[in-house]
């Protein structure tokens, strides 16, 4: 990835989008069945996610479809403990990231990487999904949807949906906070939901796009990459210090520890 002489006096972020670009599939329905295995979810919503990402594979998530899944997530969540999902995820990050990840994005993460820039990756899926993803991938931080907590628990509604105009907002955001001078930065995603962060930054980049993304991203001259080959991180990047993901990794520490004590403790109960 040649960059120009005066981009390379200017701090570049690459901005990510995660389900369908980075890895194959919803990262949120990857994790449905430690969370059906854990109880937290029921057989039922599980089919019925496993169902709404047949719909979003075959015709597109469109802003209507993918309210609808909001709404349905953010009720479907209410009451859940952070800490649990959180300690889920943890515990089974590898086991269900891993066969999804495509190659070509970890080479593109990786280049990124190599040539200065941040990597910052932007997603609808809840941060206590994504930003694990995230640091396991070596991005420089993450943003993502955020659920408002009460006493430890999801409420059910949401604080900052990750999403569509949103993505862009992110990505602003972020260049205010940390210097980046959008003209340099580089954006890749599937989903026309996220043109407006495409029409951002100056390097664009149409991955896996669907029809309306194509057509768009063929009227402005937009390159389209395509991403066909999941493999196995563990053997490509190495995870990153949990420091750099904008996570309370402290508190998920917490959570995870007392989730492995708890499950052992109720392990130990069943054996004796």
């Amino acid at each position: 990835m040649a960059e120009s002489r005066s981009e390379a006096t200017r701090r570049v972020a690459a901005f990510f989008d995660l389900d369908k670009t980075i890895i194959a599939s919803s990262s949120a329905l990857a994790f449905s069945k430690p969370l059906l295995r854990e109880g937290l979810i029921n057989r039922r919503a599980a089919l019925r996610s496993a169902y709404a990402q047949l719909v979003f594979s075959l015709a597109g998530a469109d802003a209507d479809k993918t309210e609808r899944m909001r709404a349905e997530v953010s009720a479907l969540c209410a009451g859940w403990d952070v800490a649990q999902v959180s300690a889920i995820v943890r515990e089974t990050l590898h086991d269900v990231v891993d066969p999804l990840v495509y190659a070509e994005a970890t080479d593109l993460i990786a280049q990124h990487l190599a040539d200065g820039h941040d990597v910052v990756i932007l997603s609808a899926t809840g941060e206590e999904v994504a930003a694990p993803v995230a640091e396991m991938l070596g991005a420089t931080r993450c943003v993502a949807t955020r659920m408002e907590i009460v006493d430890g628990r999801y409420s059910g509604e949401v604080d900052f949906y990750c999403y569509g105009e949103n993505k862009a907002v992110a990505a602003k955001q972020q260049a205010a906070t940390y210097g980046y001078d959008l003209a340099a930065c580089f954006a890749y995603t599937d989903s026309s939901t996220d043109i407006p962060l495409l029409e951002t930054v100056g390097h664009p980049h149409a991955v896996n796009p669907d029809k309306l993304l194509r057509r768009t991203a063929g009227e402005h001259d937009w390159p389209i990459l395509t991403f066909e080959r999941p493999m196995s991180l563990r053997t490509r990047i190495p995870a990153r210090s949990a420091g750099v993901v904008a996570l309370g990794v402290g508190a998920v520490a917490a959570g995870a520890t007392w989730y492995s004590l708890s499950r052992r403790r109720r392990s130990r109960s069943s054996d004796s």
